[in-house]
């Protein structure tokens, strides 16, 4: 059984999605040790910005007249396609950045979509795979709080794998990642702690689960 891991952090080490999509790899690797994982590190290599508009300008473009750009971004598009249709479970560290979804992310599956087997409208080639989602944010957005409503990016993230590519998606998130390190945060460490733990123990679940398939 082959995983595919992704990771959008723009940091590695003090990233808390990566350490929290470590814990879900190992819970994956208890019944796989020997088993292939692919890596895509899209926030210390990200995809060009300016792969999307190639890919989409290429599909409405004859092949012969494709420029260099459109070509590239087409080939990007595929190999990044590739890399999921290949895995039996899929792994996503994305955390949340400025209220909003990674730009690194967003890139990320703006150009997978212009591929045909994940385009709008059409039986998506990875539907029913397996996947874990892995979400952070450094403060506090629940119900009640100053923030509550400000987090836009998980709500993208799930509509995409979950909907969209419909993946068989489990979600593990944690908040107050940052009560470590800033200091108006401070007041919120024991509570940062406990929300880690459980994300753990989540991380740990959901990643066992990826291997029930």
């Amino acid at each position: 059984m082959s995983l595919f891991r992704l990771d959008a952090s723009i940091r590695i080490d003090g990233s808390h999605s990566r350490e929290i999509a470590d814990t879900v790899e190992a819970a994956w690797r208890e019944t796989n040790p020997d088993a292939p994982v692919t890596r895509r590190h899209i926030g210390l290599e990200p995809v060009p910005a300016t792969a999307w508009a190639d890919s989409v300008s290429a599909g409405q473009t004859p092949v012969e007249k494709w420029s260099d750009g459109q070509r590239a971004a087409r080939a990007l598009a595929a190999a990044i396609v590739d890399e999921l249709v290949a895995a039996d479970a899929l792994l996503f560290a994305v955390p949340l950045y400025n209220y909003g979804v990674s730009q690194h992310f967003k890139t990320y599956t703006d150009l997978a979509i212009t591929d045909p087997r994940l385009a709008a409208g059409v039986p998506p080639a990875i539907a029913g795979k397996p996947a874990v989602l892995v979400t952070v944010r450094g403060g506090g957005y629940g119900a009640g709080t100053p923030r509550e409503g400000w987090d836009h990016a998980t709500p993208y993230t799930r509509r995409v794998l979950a909907d969209l590519w419909q993946l068989d998606l489990k979600v593990v998130e944690a908040e107050f990642t940052l009560a470590g390190e800033n200091p108006a945060l401070a007041d919120f460490r024991d509570l940062a702690a406990q929300l880690r733990a459980e994300a753990e123990s989540s991380a740990r679940e959901h990643g066992r689960s990826l291997s029930r398939v």
